[in-house]
């Protein structure tokens, strides 16, 4: 099959260029920009375009499938050449789903924790010798790409999320999956992230369990209200639900343990977002043929493999985290987390903001209170990153400090008054969390938790 790529150096779309030309596929593939690691990926494979831009030229009549990633725009000239020609065109998900129908597919969405669950069955199914394909979403510990996908594997396993799926294809990603197995972690609507009113964002879920294939399954978190409502409006879908809850646990000298009857399993992992996502995870496994005993030999060892609660450095007895700071919801859970795992500990914790989504009043107000669980609170808007000269951070001092309404507050504008503070704090007896964008951070994390580990 001759296949080529508009927008060939997106994260997923060079992995999928990449995973077909090993199988033997002839690709081909333009982009006007390509960065790293996407660059040097396609460059070891033979893949890279000679010339960045877009070339209809390219787009001939003996090409078989054009793939579309969303980087492209709906008048790019090889997406109108494509179409004169009437070659088929296809957004990623849509192309992943026609190579999988033989499969069993197994597809973990939700708001949060997604890419979680997606690692810890992948590791599970690793560690037991078991043969899968992937779509995720993130570069994962163990794995040299975000897609597997070959001809032999009777499983699939793909991260879906409800975004467009191409641009001349509005459908969401994971409504073109239609799976076997289907697991829902949680819907948390959140305005500044979802783009959509929280009724449509809602309903994009109820349409993914529509979509699961009759007498399939769905496995969903009966502790998020959400999502049971969900659940509820789709009674008259032909599957199986399956729901799960937060398991028992304990925690002793800073491990957790999973309650499992009258066994304790030890984990590397802590917080009740992970805890969750691991009675999700046994689910999955469980529904794939895994022994409940593989299983949780299996998870013992397993770390995050994304940045959820990440562990940074360590020094007498102070320990630093990191994390991605999704939503206020997902702030308040981190916090939570750290606490509960070291109730002994105080705790700093350190975020930072974009500076232009805190111009935004009614973004900023969903942080109202959020960080109250930490001993000491950090905002960090770095004004150094702003390009128009007519926004000025500092007018935002007083509301800043009002909505988050924390009896130790720290509002600071610049990295080197970031540096300042850890250098002056005294770590006896803290931990520290930072808590930043997955799309932007301007902070040395590493550099940092060495001033304040290094202050005791």
């Amino acid at each position: 099959m001759r296949v080529h790529f508009i927008a060939i150096g997106g994260a997923v779309m060079h992995n999928l260029a990449i995973s077909l030309a090993e199988q033997g596929h002839q690709v081909s593939g333009s982009d006007d920009q390509v960065v790293e690691p996407s660059k040097s990926r396609l460059k070891n494979a033979g893949l890279l375009p000679k010339t960045t831009g877009w070339f209809p030229e390219k787009i001939t009549e003996d090409i078989d499938a054009v793939i579309l990633g969303m980087h492209a725009e709906k008048d790019n000239p090889e997406l109108l050449r494509a179409q004169e020609l009437n070659i088929k065109i296809y957004s990623f998900p849509e192309f992943i789903y026609e190579q999988s129908m033989d499969k069993t597919r197994v597809v973990i969405a939700g708001t949060y924790g997604k890419t979680t669950i997606m690692s810890m069955v992948m590791h599970v199914l690793k560690r037991l010798g078991r043969d899968f394909d992937y779509l995720v979403g993130a570069q994962l510990e163990g794995f040299d790409s975000l897609v597997k996908l070959t001809a032999h594997s009777k499983i699939i396993l793909l991260e879906g999320d409800e975004y467009y799926a191409s641009p001349i294809d509005d459908r969401s990603k994971f409504h073109l999956f239609n799976p076997n197995i289907a697991l829902i972690s949680g819907v948390e609507w959140n305005e500044s992230r979802a783009n959509m009113a929280q009724s449509a964002y809602f309903n994009q879920f109820e349409r993914f369990i529509k979509t699961i294939v009759p007498k399939g399954t769905l496995i969903y978190n009966k502790d998020n209200q959400n999502l049971v409502k969900i659940v509820e409006e789709t009674s008259g879908c032909n599957i199986n639900r399956h729901g799960y809850k937060l398991p028992e646990y304990s925690i002793n000298k800073g491990v957790t343990y999973l309650h499992l009857g009258e066994e304790r399993i030890p984990l590397q992992v802590f917080g009740k977002l992970n805890l969750s996502n691991i009675s999700g995870s046994y689910i999955i496994c469980e529904w794939l043929g895994i022994k409940r005993v593989d299983f949780y030999e299996a998870i013992k060892d397993f770390k995050s493999s994304v940045r959820y609660l990440e562990f940074v450095a360590s020094e007498n007895d102070s320990v630093v985290y990191q994390d991605f700071l999704y939503s206020p919801y997902k702030l308040r859970t981190s916090i939570h987390a750290v606490k509960e795992q070291f109730p002994e500990q105080g705790l700093v914790t350190i975020i930072e903001l974009n500076p232009y989504d805190v111009n935004n009043r009614s973004f900023l107000d969903t942080y109202r209170e959020s960080m109250n669980e930490s001993d000491y609170a950090v905002v960090v808007v770095n004004k150094d990153i702003i390009k128009e000269k007519n926004i000025l951070i500092s007018n935002l001092a007083s509301e800043i400090q009002r909505v988050f309404n924390h009896r130790n507050f720290m509002f600071l504008t610049d990295i080197p008054s970031v540096e300042i503070y850890l250098d002056s704090f005294k770590s006896l007896g803290f931990n520290l969390l930072f808590m930043v964008s997955p799309k932007y951070n301007s902070m040395d994390i590493v550099s940092l938790a060495d001033k304040f580990l290094k202050n005791y």
